[in-house]
């Protein structure tokens, strides 16, 4: 067991609290005035002064990026010597924490938000020498919200954010306009909805059950001249949607880098 102090916990950080707190035996207390909801046996507090003389293993960064150098430098004497910070704030850099700890490892972690369900990707990436037994420790903690990736370098990290942590995004406006096509064929918004919804996640997992690629997968239900290549062809027939969609995320990971 752990005595691990997690700074800040707004919808992400309480989500991710609630994870951690059911799937491990580690003892969390949380640093934030606010006073957010918090699972039964965590303990928070307002300030720096109302810890007492506890010492934690590990410190975990889930402030707003503008608020961490002035809240940060506060908490670090709290931690034990070997002790690793984590974060899983996005837009500030592994290099800069470990600015504000000079010796201290760093492992980030970029959740994204169907973390908030238990089924999200979070991608990981340690800077600095970390321990072994921190790097699985940590692991374990992101394995509880979902499915993990880990990268050997930020800008991997950052590349990782434009595609599954701003990924959500990206899904729900094609689900907003796949579903408004819908109700232009006639459908009600309701049953559109039904319709849409029904179908992505229909596919969805029969692709994850399947061993056949995606590519595959399209092929199978695509009959030559039918209804299906028809719309294929409206959709990608010039290959405009795969370079939007290239296009897409190529804009969100030179934000991420912008941003570091």
């Amino acid at each position: 067991m752990k005595n691990i102090l997690l700074l800040g916990c707004g919808n992400m950080g309480g989500a991710l609290l609630k994870a951690w707190a059911a799937n491990t035996a580690h003892k969390f207390t949380v640093a934030d005035p606010a006073k957010p909801d918090l699972p039964e046996g965590v303990s928070q507090v307002d300030s720096v002064e109302q810890l007492g003389n506890q010492i934690f293993d590990y410190l975990i960064v889930a402030l707003k990026p503008q608020l961490i150098d002035q809240v940060l430098p506060d908490y670090l004497p709290r931690l034990s010597p070997d002790s690793v910070i984590s974060s899983i704030a996005a837009g500030y850099s592994a290099e800069k924490l470990a600015g504000h700890a000079p010796g201290r490892s760093v492992i980030r972690i970029m959740p994204n938000l169907p973390a908030l369900i238990s089924k999200g990707v979070s991608g990981l990436y340690a800077h600095g020498e970390v321990p072994e037994t921190a790097s699985r420790e940590i692991e374990e903690l992101a394995l509880c919200s979902g499915t993990i990736v880990w990268v050997d370098s930020e800008d991997m990290l950052d590349r990782l954010t434009a595609v599954a942590g701003s990924g959500p995004g990206y899904v729900f406006e094609m689900l907003r306009a796949y579903v408004e096509a819908a109700q232009e064929l006639g459908f009600s918004e309701e049953d559109a909805k039904k319709l849409v919804l029904g179908t992505v996640r229909g596919t969805l997992e029969l692709a994850q059950e399947s061993d056949l690629s995606l590519e595959d997968l399209r092929n199978n239900v695509t009959s030559k001249g039918g209804t299906t290549a028809a719309g294929l062809d409206a959709l990608n027939g010039t290959g405009k949607y795969s370079a939007l969609i290239s296009e897409t995320l190529l804009a969100a990971y030179e934000r991420a880098v912008e941003l570091r």
